[in-house]
């Protein structure tokens, strides 16, 4: 049985016309060991994925590399692949909060919504906490994400 159901609900939430169509999921309170714990479930996982710093492609670095880069360097990312046609971009911005966007354009439909939900919480149990997500730009209520306590994907 699917987390959510794809529902006039769910897929009101999911739609790219309102809220803007990257919401921000955000796992605060993280360490670098939680960085590399999510950069080796992709490996495990055998998602693809895309490691950059500006316009050159190149080898996944440790998670201690990547966020010990000077004050100063331009902001590495990560695209990930859990399924070919849905991309999850991660920005490493600080250690205390790993955070990456999906494009909700990508998300439509039941199939879809099982993806996203499985990769929320594949993360959420990697880490054993909670990976909420939030309208563009405003964090103040998540309005979906993966609940450590129910072990599943839930509404807010």
């Amino acid at each position: 049985m699917p987390d959510l159901t794809w529902d006039d609900r769910v897929a009101w939430l999911l739609d790219p016309a309102d809220g803007g169509y990257l919401p921000d999921v955000y796992v605060a309170d993280t360490t670098v060991a939680d960085w590399q714990a999510v950069l080796d479930l992709f490996q495990e996982q055998g998602w693809a994925f895309e490691y950059s710093e500006g316009d050159t492609v190149l080898p996944l670095p440790r998670a201690a590399t990547v966020l010990s880069r000077p004050a100063d360097a331009e902001c590495p990312t990560l695209r990930v692949w859990p399924e070919p046609e849905i991309c999850a971009i991660f920005r490493f911005l600080s250690d205390a909060e790993i955070d990456f966007d999906v494009d909700l354009r990508e998300l439509q439909g039941q199939e879809r919504l099982d993806v996203l939900c499985g990769f929320l919480a594949a993360i959420g149990r990697r880490l054993g906490r909670s990976v909420p997500m939030y309208f563009e730009g405003d964090t103040r209520e998540p309005f979906l994400g993966y609940d450590v306590g129910a072990d599943r994907v839930l509404v807010r």
